[in-house]
C-alpha cells in the first residue's frame, strides 16, 4: 500500500466540487516527469486556492519572454506602486525604483516575494496586472490546465483563483521541459540583493536526497502547499501537495510520495534526515521543532523584508546577482557570486537613496 493510500484514511474526502478545497483536505499528486506517468494521487482535481504556487506560472510567462526575446535578463523592471503595496513576503520594493528581470526571478524563487511578482506581471502585460492574469489563464488553457484560474501575479487571495494538484505538476513539467535552461534558478539556496542575504524558503532543498526545486505556498485559506521536482539515478519525478496544516507535515507527505514514486521506479533508497522519519505517535511536536532548527541550522543566513535602492544614478551600477552552488553528498556549498549585472536602460534618472519595510 503506498503512503497516501494510508494517508487518505486520516481525511474525509469530499465529492469533486467547483469551489475551493481548505485546510486538512490534502490533495497529492505525482508523475514522472519523463513520461508522464501518474504514481499516486489523492483528491488531485479538487479545485482550490493556489497560494504562492501561482508564481510558477508567473515564472513561466517570464522564461517564455525571455525566450522570445521579447524581454531580456537584465532589463530594467520598473516598480509601480501597485506593485510596492503588496502584502508579505515581499522584498519591500520602493515605488518609482527598478530591479533586473533575474532580481525579480530570484525574488520569487527564494522569496516568494510578492511586490516582485507584481512588479514582473506588470511589465509583462503593460503595466496592468488584472490584464496579466488574463494572460496567466490563456497559458494555462494552451497548457492543458483545464481546472485552473488565475487573477493576479503572486497568489495573494482572490475567490475567482483556483486551481488544482493535477494542474500544477502539469504546468512544472512544462517549465522544467520547455526551459531546461532557466530551470536551475530554482535550486538557488539565497541570493545578495542590494548587500542583503535573500535564502530560499523551500526546505525540501536541505532535507530532501535529490530535490532541486520549485516552490512554497501558503494563506490561511489554502493551507500550505508545495511542488518539489527530485532526481534520483535519472529518474525525475514531480510532487504536488496541496491544503497540509503545517509545514512540517507538508514536508513529511511530499517527502514520503517521492519515496513511494523512486520506489515504483525501481529506484534503490536514499536515507533521509531524521526529521523526515515516518511520524511517531506523539512525535509531532518534537518532529516540527527539529525539523524548524534543522533548517535554520543549515540555512545559516536570516531572511529580510529591506531592500535598499542603491545610491546616484542607475547607469553603470553593478548590483549582486545569484548564489551559486554545487551538492557533494547531501550538503549544499554556497558561493556568493557578486555577478555584474546591469540595468538595460541608459536614460533613466538619478534617485536618491530610500529604504522602506515590508
Amino acid at each position: 500500500m503506498t503512503y497516501l493510500a494510508g494517508l487518505a484514511g486520516a481525511f474525509v474526502a469530499a465529492p469533486h466540487a467547483a469551489h475551493a478545497q481548505y485546510v486538512g483536505q490534502v490533495s497529492a499528486f505525482v508523475i514522472d516527469a519523463r513520461t508522464g506517468a501518474v504514481l499516486s494521487q489523492m483528491n488531485p482535481d479538487l479545485r482550490r486556492y493556489p497560494a504562492s504556487l501561482t508564481k510558477l506560472m508567473t515564472l513561466y510567462l517570464t522564461f517564455k519572454a525571455l525566450s522570445a526575446g521579447s524581454i531580456t535578463i537584465d532589463q530594467a523592471v520598473p516598480v509601480s506602486a501597485h506593485a510596492a503595496s503588496m502584502e508579505p513576503s515581499k522584498l519591500g520594493l520602493v515605488p518609482g525604483t527598478y530591479m533586473t528581470v533575474e532580481q525579480a526571478i530570484l525574488g520569487l524563487v527564494t522569496k516568494s516575494a510578492n511586490d516582485a511578482a507584481c512588479a514582473l506581471g506588470e511589465l509583462l502585460a503593460g503595466g496592468d496586472e488584472e490584464r496579466f492574469g488574463a494572460m496567466m489563464t490563456q497559458q494555462a488553457r494552451a497548457l492543458g490546465m483545464t481546472n485552473t484560474v488565475f487573477r493576479n501575479a503572486s497568489g495573494l487571495p482572490d475567490p475567482e483563483q483556483m486551481t488544482t494538484a493535477r494542474d500544477l505538476t502539469l504546468l512544472t513539467r512544462h517549465i522544467i521541459a520547455d526551459f531546461p535552461d532557466d530551470y536551475h534558478y530554482f535550486s538557488v539556496p539565497a541570493f545578495l540583493f542590494h548587500g542583503r542575504t535573500v535564502p530560499n524558503h523551500d526546505p525540501m532543498l536541505r532535507i530532501y536526497p535529490g530535490a532541486d526545486g520549485l516552490k512554497t505556498g501558503y494563506t490561511a485559506e489554502a493551507g500550505r502547499n508545495l511542488v518539489t521536482s527530485a532526481v534520483r539515478e535519472n529518474v525525475r519525478l514531480i510532487g504536488v501537495v496541496m491544503g497540509a496544516r503545517t509545514n512540517p507535515q507538508r514536508s513529511q507527505i511530499m517527502a514520503h510520495i517521492l519515496d513511494d514514486g523512486f520506489s515504483q521506479e525501481g529506484v534503490a533508497p536514499v536515507t533521509r534526515p531524521l526529521v523526515m522519519a515516518r511520524a511517531r505517535r506523539g512525535a509531532s511536536h518534537r518532529a516540527e521543532i527539529a525539523l524548524a532548527a534543522a533548517n535554520r541550522a543549515v540555512a545559516g543566513v536570516a531572511g529580510t523584508e529591506v531592500a535598499e535602492l542603491p545610491e546616484g544614478p542607475i547607469r553603470g551600477h553593478h548590483v549582486h546577482g545569484a548564489v551559486r552552488h554545487r551538492h557533494v553528498d547531501t550538503a549544499v556549498h554556497k558561493t556568493l557570486h557578486g555577478a555584474h549585472v546591469h540595468l538595460a536602460s541608459t536614460r533613466l534618472p538619478a534617485r536618491k537613496h530610500r529604504k522602506s519595510r515590508g
